[in-house]
Order: structure tokens, then sequence, then C-alpha cells
């Protein structure tokens, strides 16, 4: 069986880590009054989309220096098709939805200081016009981005569960594997 490298499946499994939290803190944060707790959350969210972008570049290196394993012959070519471009909406959401949400922050007038201890650059000035666009955009590719997410676990429950190959498998350490095997 061709694998992912353990680089490659490290930087998966942390940014998936990383991408459902800030999606739960994204979704519990915005309901809350204005409180030290809302404003706290509102600071790790944005450390989690800044540490996604950064983690997701290196990601993307990575898989350019290290091509992902062949798909199985018995996939179908429309099959090969739709996962190819799922992965590249990923790739331009994971960049996209960090970006716009960095933009509706500064866009509305607040900083952003990386845990705390430095502010990053801002791209753009406090815009109260272009605001509220870029909310709706960082909400409508968040949603974008969990609808290809479910997609993306449930090819790969898919894969597992009922082609019975081992495309789950290339993407699971190999410990966590070989126990899987053995039960």
């Amino acid at each position: 069986m061709q694998r992912y490298s353990g680089k490659s499946m490290a930087l998966h499994w942390l940014v998936a880590i990383m991408i459902i939290a800030a999606f739960i803190m994204g979704s519990y944060m915005t309901d809350l009054r204005i409180s030290p707790t809302k404003l706290k959350l509102y600071s790790w969210h944005k450390w989690i989309g800044i540490t996604v972008l950064a983690l997701v570049a290196i990601r993307l290196l990575v898989r350019l220096t290290n091509p992902a394993p062949a798909y199985p012959e018995h996939m179908k070519s429309w099959e090969k098709q739709i996962a190819q471009v799922t992965h590249i909406a990923l790739y331009f959401l994971m960049f996209a939805v960090p970006i716009s949400g960095y933009l509706y922050t500064y866009a509305a007038g607040f900083p952003v200081v990386y845990l705390g201890l430095f502010e990053l650059p801002a791209l753009i000035a406090p815009n109260p016009e272009l605001k509220d666009s870029f909310k709706e955009l960082h909400e409508y590719l968040t949603k974008g981005m969990l609808i290809l997410v479910l997609l993306h676990v449930a090819a790969a429950l898919k894969h597992h569960f009922i082609d019975k190959d081992d495309v789950l498998k290339r993407m699971l350490p190999a410990r966590l594997h070989d126990e899987n095997k053995q039960g």
C-alpha cells in the first residue's frame, strides 16, 4: 500500500483538528453577548485561523514535494476527477477562509494580535462598508468548507467500509493501521 509521508499525515490531522475547533468556536461565539469570554474566544478563533493558514502553506509545499499516492485501480475516472476537484477546492478554502476572516477583522477595525504577542500587519484600513461584505464572504466560505469536509469524510468512509480499499488507511499512522488489522 502506498502511504502519505509522515509529514503529510501529521499536517493533515493537525489542520483537520484545528479547522473543526475553529468552526465549533466560531459557531458558538457569534451568539454570545459581548463579554470577556466572547472576546477571548474571538482571539483564539483568530489565532487558530492564522495557524491554519501557515500550516496549510507548509502542507501545500510538502504536497508539492511529496505527491499523493496514486488512486486505487478500481476507481472510475469520474471518481478520480471528483476527488481531485474536491482536494483543490479544499486547499482553496483552507486559504480563503482564514484570509477572509483576517480581512473582516481589519475592516471591522480590530487588530489580529497573534497569540497575544504581536500584531499582524493590517492589509486593509478599517472600512465599515467592506466589513459586512467580508463577514458574509467568511460565512459563505466557511459553510462551503463544511460541506466539502463532510463530503471528504463521507468519501473516506465509503472507501473504507464499502469499497474496502486502502484509501483511508494510507492517511492513518501505521500504528493505527496495524491495530485495526489485528482487531
